[in-house]
């Protein structure tokens, strides 16, 4: 709450005179995301980078390479967006509408836009990834139009990239759309309008919402920004579906929209969020472009600690201080280990180790499985986008990607996003590749294959991890609270 005080100083002061708000010991205390005008770094958010490895060959100074980190993967991200923003639709009234975006049109909002979707009727339900949903003079409001601006801004012209697609249909209207009564149905609530990625694979899905949180900060202009009373709207006719759908509990508590809702209808919008995209060019964190050497970045802290506290996952109470292992099995054709089973019961035997051998598929409520991931100290997997789960790790947990399958930066780079221990595979002669792999077209390929390891070796990369967890101080904190919390309860 003290960053939203900070915020929006109105908000500080109707506390202090109000005898019924809860927040008053906070009004006073100085925190700020890092984006904010005039935020001290030493009061911003309280995970930061490290930059422990080399920065010669990248930038001149340590401080340019945690800058530039800052910048690349943090809420100096969220900063540069909303410094680049633009007026490309200026209002003069209050019944006007207004239309401002980021560079590339990464993100924009507007405020009494029409969006005219009669277009829709006779075209079917696949329009999935499509880029001619709108055509021209299907999106526009009664404003100001610089047009020759916002189409500068057009050069990334792909579906999940960019709103270039849709913005460049913009157009000034002879009458404001909501006030003259030009449209079929109003939506009072704020909404966020999103093109997704692959709904069934959770890395790709979860960039669909870590773009969505960054874009609450990016649009933090009211004290209602990170409240849940709005609407999202899946920019296609599919009807939403996706074993992870849990996750947009985190952002709203209304039903999911999809564009059958708005078939044949112009629809009108008070307030309005395109919001940052998965596969934005240099984008979060599916093309992310990271420094060598540094890691942990606050806002995939951030984000992380949202998303467990809007659907309620907490750290369960430990009555000991073994490590908590868990190893991810993978239910399919690939990327399997063979010798799972010997693998797990030598593991078993370890003293101070508590192994779990877990499956998240669709009979794994999703909440459940953020459960027993959050609960996990040493999180282990093959190359897959499971390992995705590692953003809800606690903070002094490490990640064992047992073998990357040459895919080394996918999984390595989201750990030291989110600050993360990883270690994977070293001695490749300590690995059996079941055979050349069946990539497409009958090519050979390490992610098309199945593999088994040394039991030995596996082992000593286990306890690398477990050793990593017993030396962090937060860890050893938190057992230490946990088993008095314990024994007091049993008293």
């Amino acid at each position: 709450m003290g960053y939203i005080f900070n915020l929006f100083p109105s908000l500080a002061e109707s506390c202090k005179v109000d005898s019924n708000c809860v927040y008053k010991n906070i009004i006073e205390h100085k925190s700020c995301w890092g984006y904010e005008p005039g935020c001290n770094k030493n009061v911003s958010y309280h995970v930061r980078p490290r930059c422990p490895g080399d920065h010669r060959g990248w930038v001149k100074t340590k401080k340019a390479q945690y800058d530039t980190f800052y910048t690349q993967a943090d809420f100096g991200y969220v900063k540069d967006q909303i410094e680049e923003l633009q007026v490309m639709c200026e209002a003069s009234y209050l019944h006007d509408s207004s239309l401002e975006c980021s560079k590339y049109l990464r993100f924009c909002r507007g405020r009494n836009l029409m969006l005219n979707f009669t277009g829709l009727i006779g075209r079917g339900d696949n329009l999935r990834y499509k880029m001619d949903i709108l055509s021209e003079g299907q999106i526009g409001g009664y404003c100001n139009y610089y047009e020759d601006r916002l189409k500068a801004e057009a050069e990334h012209m792909s579906a999940l990239q960019s709103w270039a697609p849709e913005m460049v249909n913009f157009i000034k209207t002879p009458y404001r759309p909501i006030f003259d009564e030009k449209c079929d149905i109003v939506i009072e609530k704020p909404t966020y309008i999103m093109k997704l990625d692959a709904t069934v694979n959770m890395y790709h899905h979860f960039c669909d919402f870590f773009n969505l949180y960054a874009s609450l900060h990016v649009n933090s202009t009211h004290p209602s920004t990170f409240t849940k009373d709005n609407h999202i709207l899946i920019w296609e006719t599919f009807t939403y579906d996706s074993a992870f759908k849990d996750a947009f509990k985190a952002f709203t508590s209304n039903k999911i929209w999809d564009l059958k809702k708005f078939r044949g209808k112009i629809a009108c919008f008070r307030n309005v969020v395109f919001p940052l995209l998965p596969r934005m060019i240099f984008g979060l964190y599916y093309n992310t472009p990271l420094i060598y050497g540094c890691e942990r970045s606050g806002l995939f802290h951030a984000f992380s600690k949202h998303l467990l506290h809007s659907l309620d996952i907490k750290p369960q109470i430990r009555s000991n201080d073994k490590i908590r292992v868990t190893l991810l099995s993978r239910g399919t054709t690939y990327r399997a280990i063979l010798n799972e089973k010997e693998i797990v019961e030598a593991l078993v035997k370890v003293k101070g180790y508590h192994v779990q051998r877990v499956v998240y598929d669709r009979t794994v409520p999703f909440t459940e499985q953020l459960e027993i991931t959050h609960n996990t100290d040493v999180f282990i997997g093959m190359h897959g986008a499971g390992l995705t789960h590692l953003l809800f790790l606690p903070d002094w947990a490490a990640v064992f990607e047992v073998y990357n399958c040459e895919d080394p930066n996918c999984y390595s780079d989201l750990a030291r996003l989110r600050g993360l221990k990883y270690v994977t595979w070293e001695k490749k002669n300590k690995l059996t590749q079941q055979d050349k792999g069946h990539g497409p077209g009958g090519a050979s390929h390490a992610k098309f294959t199945n593999y088994s390891f040394d039991v030995v070796e596996f082992l000593r990369l286990v306890e690398v991890c477990a050793a990593h967890v017993r030396s962090r101080k937060d860890f050893k904190n938190f057992i230490e609270a946990s088993t008095k919390k314990a024994l007091h309860e049993e008293l």
